[in-house]
């Protein structure tokens, strides 16, 4: 599957739809990020199964703002609308591939208990 471009308007749904989505932002003049872009690609190819979306940080800073996206490349990793991983760097592409591995193998019921345990004791 090729990458796609997402912003602001669909960024929400994508990362809800469920399965998982890996989000690179990006901009043209940033050389990491042109150097990451043929390893995202080739992911893509190679993963089908696997949404591979790309934020252009300049046409949209207000969304990376309120991410939070302070250098760029920064990869993002969500499964079933739950942000698992954002560091900024370009990854290698056996670095990229571990980290796909170790999405595909987390237990999501596992992972929403323990949201959920974090959230119940922030609140009291």
């Amino acid at each position: 599957m090729a990458t796609v471009a997402i912003g602001k308007a669909d960024f929400q749904s994508t990362v809800e739809a469920g399965g998982i989505v890996l989000v690179d932002f990006w901009a043209g003049w940033c050389g990491p990020c042109r150097a990451f872009a043929p390893v995202f690609e080739a992911a893509a190819a190679k993963h089908e199964d696997i949404v591979f979306a790309k934020v252009d940080t300049e046409a949209e800073q207000e969304l990376a703002g309120g991410l939070g996206i302070m250098s760029i490349p920064t990869l993002m990793a969500f499964r079933d609308g739950v942000l698992l991983y954002a560091q900024p760097g370009a990854l290698p592409s056996a670095s990229l591939e571990e980290l796909i591995g170790k999405v595909r193998a987390l237990d999501m019921d596992s992972v929403r208990s323990q949201l959920a345990e974090r959230t119940a004791a922030a609140s009291s």
